[in-house]
């Protein structure tokens, strides 16, 4: 898990020390950094050559673009610096600028780690760098009823792709498997055994995912079903009461909430200790209930062996993580937030961050300008 990350002169980002919980909320409005928060922690995981100083900003999870891109504007002969801490690794790296270059080198990396034995053992252990990783972009797939079907990154990585298009394929896989962690079982997963007649708890992925999902569209069920070695059909059914199902509809004719919902769920359901999230947007396309709710089943996630860091625009998101912590589903000091926002100054501008605790009555310790006060000013135009 990482514990820390200090971050100088990194796109929008002068200087920053973030101390990270297990579930992180990013929260700011557009522009103020926090997209350059992720993009570093995404570099690192992207640069496959870490280990010999070179710092990646093109790859599989983001692309930056060159290093004049990703020096902060306005850093003058300061480097870009990195200090990063996990439970059982910690990388101080002062990295070297090429104008025009694509990536950052260092040095330092090799003077911290002698042994290469050591050190790849090091960096298994975590999340950032191993396989318990998943990361769900903004901009994830929509409403699609073929799906692409990826043995390397579903079978053999169990995961969803950066932008959730694995998702079909996976559930059609591991949709009868156990979830993990039982605080996760939604409520109403007691159903009646018609053979004994006894009631028993479905924690089965797929009856987790409909459940779950049922918070954000009522009454949903998922249906896959594989018809090729490439592809996998995905539909929805809606209960009937007294009638079963109703027919099968393709998500293109549902709407875009309960496909771009679906990832995240799924992505926080076959969650495992020492998994690592990050989650670009979850509340997109989704009603404000169905925000609320997500942000319940975040918080339940987050109260395991999990890290989490998510990124959002959702005062009911937020807000449904506060009621968690007061009603004691997610401990208070498992949560942190922070706000962006932007200083303009006559020969610089930079982003402002400010950290936020949460008590045990769901309150916050800071309450910034523009934070979850839009409500209440488009309401006062209408008095």
């Amino acid at each position: 898990m990482i514990q820390s990350i200090e971050i100088k002169n990194f796109k929008s980002i002068k200087k920053k020390y973030f101390p990270l919980k297990n579930l992180n909320i990013l929260l700011g409005l557009n522009g103020m950094g926090k997209s350059s928060f992720i993009q570093n922690l995404l570099a690192f995981r992207q640069s496959r050559d870490l280990l010999t100083g070179r710092f990646d900003l093109n790859g599989d999870y983001v692309n930056i673009g060159s290093t004049k891109d990703a020096l902060y504007q306005y850093a003058s002969k300061d480097p870009f610096s990195v200090n990063l801490k996990f439970s059982s690794l910690h990388l101080n790296m002062q990295f070297n600028y090429h104008p025009e270059a694509d990536y950052f080198t260092t040095d330092e990396i090799e003077d911290t780690f002698k042994d290469e034995k050591e050190v790849s053992t090091q960096f298994s252990n975590e999340g950032l760098f191993n396989r318990n990783f998943q990361y769900l972009n903004a901009n994830r797939t929509g409403p699609k009823s073929i799906n692409d079907k990826n043995y390397t990154q579903v079978i053999e990585l169990r995961n969803l792709g950066n932008d959730g298009r694995y998702t079909v394929h996976y559930i059609e896989s591991f949709g009868n498997d156990t979830i993990e962690f039982k605080n996760l079982i939604h409520p109403k997963s007691t159903v009646k055994d018609e053979i004994t007649g006894k009631d028993f708890v479905n924690d089965t992925l797929i009856n987790q995912v409909n459940l779950w999902m049922g918070e954000i569209s009522p009454n949903v069920n998922i249906k896959t079903t594989s018809i090729s070695s490439d592809n996998v059909l995905l539909e929805y059914v809606f209960k009937q009461p007294n009638f079963g199902n109703t027919n099968r509809f393709k998500p293109e004719n549902v709407g875009f909430g309960i496909s771009y919902g679906l990832p995240v769920v799924v992505a926080l359901l076959k969650a495992k200790p020492g998994d690592l999230l990050i989650i670009e947007n979850p509340e997109s396309h989704i009603h404000p209930r169905g925000q609320a709710e997500l942000g319940r089943m975040i918080a339940l996630a987050a109260m395991n062996n999990v890290q989490i860091i998510v990124e959002t625009h959702s005062d009911h998101l937020l807000n449904g993580i506060r009621v968690a912590v007061k009603e004691k589903e997610i401990d208070k000091d498992k949560v942190k937030l922070f706000y962006f926002e932007k200083v303009i100054e006559t020969s610089e501008q930079y982003a402002k961050i400010t950290d936020i605790e949460v008590d045990e009555n769901g309150e916050l310790s800071e309450y910034p300008k523009n934070m979850l006060d839009e409500w209440s000013n488009q309401l006062f135009k209408l008095m």
